[in-house]
Order: C-alpha cells, then structure tokens, then sequence
C-alpha cells in the first residue's frame, strides 16, 4: 500500500543542478562547474573552535535562538561590516541560511499570497513558496542588467501580494545593487505593506566595494526579514550555520517556528561561528582575490569562444553566459556538453524561464579546472557550430 502525501508535495523534485551532478556517476574525469560551494577549506580558526567545542563537551542544546555570546558576535560583526544594527534578541542563529528562510516563509505565507521574486533566480525558492501553498510572482530582470528596479516592483504588487524575495549578490548572475539602487527599492518597499525578505548569503563575495545591506535601511526595520550565514563566506557548508534577523516583535514568532522545526542550531558550530566572525575575518579577502582571478579568465576566455555576457559578475562566484549565438536550448545543449566533453554546467531556464538562452558556470573551482573545463567546451563548439 502506497499512501499519498499532501497536494503540495508535487513540486518536491530534483533540482536540475542535482539532476545534472546524478548524470556525472561515472564519469570519472568529469570537469564540474555546477556547485555553489567555495572550493577552499574552512579556515583553521573555524576548525579548531568547532574541534575544541566538541572536547569540551559542548553538546547539549542552547537557547532556541543560539549562544548568547554568538548571537552578540553576529550583532557585531554585522555592525562593523555592514553598518546593520541587530541586537542579540533579534537574531535567530539556524541551521543554515536555508532554514533560516523556511522558517521566515512558514511564518509569512498563507494559501494563495504572492511572493514577487526577481528571475532569473536561484531555484531553490521556488519550490519552499510552493509547497506552502504560495504563489511566486516573477519580475523579468533580463532588461534591466538583472536589477530590479522600483518600477518593477510597483508594477508586480497586488493585494495578494504577502512578501518580494531578493538576493543580492544573486545566484545565478553574480549581478549586485548600488548603494543608490538599494536605496531607491527601499523608498518604494517602504509604501507597501508586505514582508521584504533579503537573501545576502553571498556579502562578503563582493567584488569592488561594499556590500549595501537592506538591512543598514531603518525606515524599512519593520518589514525586513534578513538571512545571511556561514557557508560562503567561510567556506563553512558542512557546518549549517545560518542567522535570520528581523525586528524583535517578528523574530519572537520566528523564534518558536525555528524552535518547532530543530530546536536549536548546532551548538558546536555555533562556537566555531563566534570565532569565525571574530577572528576568522580576513577568510573572505583571500577567497575574493581568488574568485576575481577567476572570474576575469571566464570573461575573457567565454568572450573568445564567441557566447555574449550580458552582466559581469561582482559577487558570488557564478557566471551566465548567453548561449543564443548558438542556440536557444539551454538543456540539451548542456546535455551535449556533459555526455561528449564530459564538462558539467547548469542550464539557465533551471533558474525559471527568465535564465532560458543562457547557462551557469560556477567558478567556485581551482583555476587549472575552469582551463580545462574551457578547452573542452572550445572543442565541442569547433565541432558543433563552427565550420
């Protein structure tokens, strides 16, 4: 007998950049260049802090909201760097940047509330608003370098309008927002009753400049939700450390639902976030330095090879190329690709319609793998669409 989960259940699915990473079984000299995940190790400051937590025995729950002193460690640090003003009691510490985003959509949504989500975009959203019973609302960014604009906005909001959903530094364009461009989408969030929930998972991946928080923003206090963690910055994935921030009259709420789901983050991890954010600061300097390397050979050497770029990336570490030289069918061509040159990429339209024509390329890679990588796809053009 085979009972049947709830109505919502059909949109749990395989994300294409996992379907893509099960077609590479087997292919033992694959070149992969499908995941978000910093190729460098965790810092050793962040290792011996979680090593030393667990000889201590530090393993027993903490406040549903985290160690206090991590907790004062986060408000900190997000003071110094970004200029956001969270106290402790306002910030959740989570399993991850991803839970602390289901557990901002599990408090937020109701049957049938739209939640505006710029595209192309990061394909693991839309399945959360979903299952919820949500409606995800696409704003097409790719006239407008992959920036959403204050017109936009306005133009996309209902009276079912619950939530918009923003990442910036986004996957999968690396594109980011002006100080002055944040600002002018705050001015306009700011007339809406709805929650803004800002994904900034990738700040510290920020290429020329500052990261501009919404979170510096306190005319849109209220209505902010705002996510950030460990895993990129730090190169931190295994350890799950993400911190949800808000005002304290929807982080109590929040709090409870966090509780429901875990109980607690990973009370190890949270130690070796404190030392992270207190003496593992220059991890992301060195990161960048590599990723820019990077992300100037990907420019020039894609350029070369004929596909267009329709945004640079300053921050994160993605690339999305234009394939439409060659043609509109982003799937099969990174299909082709993987099963003749044994090359994995991630098609475009798996980051909703809005990605089609175009394909990802993460450069969260060694750069002797990015060359590799390349020379292949040079030789599958040479053969395919070049006489």
């Amino acid at each position: 007998m085979k009972l049947v989960l709830n109505q919502h259940s059909k949109y749990l699915q395989a994300p294409s950049i996992r379907q893509f990473s099960n077609r590479m079984k087997g292919m033992t000299d694959c070149v992969n260049l499908t995941i978000g995940q910093p190729d460098f190790p965790m810092p050793d400051v962040v290792k011996k802090a979680y090593i030393q937590a667990i000889e201590e025995d530090h393993t027993s729950y903490s406040h549903n909201k985290g160690l206090l002193d991590t907790r004062e460690a986060i408000s900190a640090y997000f003071k110094q760097r970004f200029a956001v003003d969270y106290d402790p009691e306002e910030i959740i510490i989570t399993n991850g940047a991803s839970e602390a985003l289901d557990t901002a959509l599990r408090s937020i949504i109701d049957e049938g509330d739209e939640i505006i989500i710029p595209g192309p975009v990061y394909a693991g959203y839309i399945p959360l608003v979903k299952t919820l019973g949500g409606t995800p609302v696409y704003i097409d960014t790719t006239q407008t370098d992959y920036k959403v604009t204050p017109e936009a906005i306005k133009s996309h909001v209902t009276d079912k309008t619950r939530a918009i959903l923003l990442n910036y530094p986004t996957n999968p364009t690396g594109v980011t927002l002006s100080y002055d461009e944040v600002a002018a989408l705050v001015e306009t969030l700011k007339q809406y009753e709805i929650f803004v929930l800002s994904d900034e998972i990738y700040a510290e991946n920020t290429f020329k400049g500052h990261h501009t928080s919404f979170g510096q923003f306190t005319e849109l206090r209220d209505q902010l939700l705002l996510i950030s963690g460990l895993s990129k910055s730090h190169s931190a994935t295994g350890i799950r450390m993400g911190f949800l921030m808000g005002p304290e009259y929807l982080i109590e709420k929040l709090t409870f639902m966090h509780a429901y789901n875990c109980i607690c983050a990973n009370v190890p991890a949270q130690m070796a976030c404190k030392a992270a954010l207190q003496e593992g600061l220059e991890a992301p300097q060195y990161m960048n330095e590599a990723y820019i390397e990077r992300r100037d050979y990907l420019v020039r050497r894609l350029t070369e090879l004929g596909f267009d770029l329709d945004a640079t990336p300053e921050g994160a570490f993605y690339i999305f190329p234009n394939i439409t030289r060659f043609t509109d069918d982003d799937f099969n061509f990174c299909v082709d690709v993987l099963e003749e040159t044994h090359v994995a990429m991630v098609p475009g339209s798996a980051f909703t319609d809005y990605g089609q024509g175009h394909v990802r390329i993460s450069y969260a890679y060694p750069l002797s793998q990015l060359e590799e990588g390349m020379d292949r796809l040079e030789r599958f053009l040479d053969k395919h669409y070049r006489s």
